[in-house]
């Protein structure tokens, strides 16, 4: 018997049929997710390299609304994204101050939050790939179990049991099984290679995220300092006053 696809395709009962339209289906959305990602990764690498090069003096001057207008204009840039956000959040919760946490801790908090946006953002799609590179094998196994059903049911048709009364069937059912490796062994390649991409991506941003608040803490410590000292100090020269004089200015 030659191997011929189109023949084998064609012996092909209904169930199989949806089996190998699955698995190409399966392949060609592995194929559009890592294309999609992999451009993805380019365009966001060069972005933030642009934006970096400008985010460090920015923040170095002090220049925070500058800072917060350039992020925005980098959209494609997941840095900006990232520290853009936080900035903003600075320089909202700085002006009106409410509540007992200071701008800085809520600054730290909403860039943890939008860390996880961008971390979700970063491996969007991913999860086809994950997906196809684990159960491609069992539909392909599916269909091996549909196959050798139907090469038997064409032994008990025909009453014979010589192998071209079953070679139809088996050709056919480890075709598809080869398929569903075709479609599995890729997907978890190109998984891999992506995971890897997405992980150095999130460290650099995980540093940047450090090393921003790094810079707001030692900013806001300077600014904010002498005030806390000097609430301090006249707290503390009111108990003395009170103290000298015989007051007693605790609660009952």
């Amino acid at each position: 018997m030659n191997f011929d696809l189109v023949a084998i395709y064609h012996h092909m009962g209904f169930f199989a049929r949806c089996i190998a339209y699955t698995l190409v289906a399966f392949a060609l959305a592995s194929l559009i997710v890592f294309f999609e990602r992999l451009l993805y990764f380019f365009r966001t690498k060069a972005a933030d390299r642009r934006f970096a090069s400008r985010a460090g003096s920015l923040l170095e001057s002090q220049e925070h609304e500058r800072f917060v207008t350039e992020a925005a204009a980098a959209k494609a840039s997941s840095l900006a994204k990232l520290l853009g956000g936080g900035v903003k959040t600075y320089l909202v919760k700085k002006a009106a101050p409410q509540g007992k946490l200071g701008a800085v801790e809520l600054t730290r908090r909403d860039l943890e939050r939008l860390y996880e946006r961008v971390t979700a953002d970063v491996r969007r799609g991913m999860s086809v790939l994950a997906s196809v590179g684990s159960v491609a094998p069992f539909v392909g196994l599916l269909g091996t179990v549909v196959g050798i059903i139907e090469a038997f049911a064409g032994i008990a048709k025909t009453g014979s049991g010589g192998l071209g009364a079953v070679s139809a069937g088996i050709a056919e059912a480890l075709v598809v099984t080869a398929l569903g490796l075709l479609v599995a062994i890729p997907a978890v390649l190109m998984f891999n290679f992506l995971s890897t991409r997405a992980d150095a991506l999130l460290l650099s941003l995980d540093l940047a995220r450090k090393e921003f608040m790094d810079h707001l803490e030692d900013v806001h410590g300077v600014t904010s300092a002498p005030a806390v000292r000097g609430e301090g100090a006249v707290a503390l020269d009111v108990e003395r006053a009170t103290r000298k004089e015989g007051i007693d200015v605790r609660p009952a």
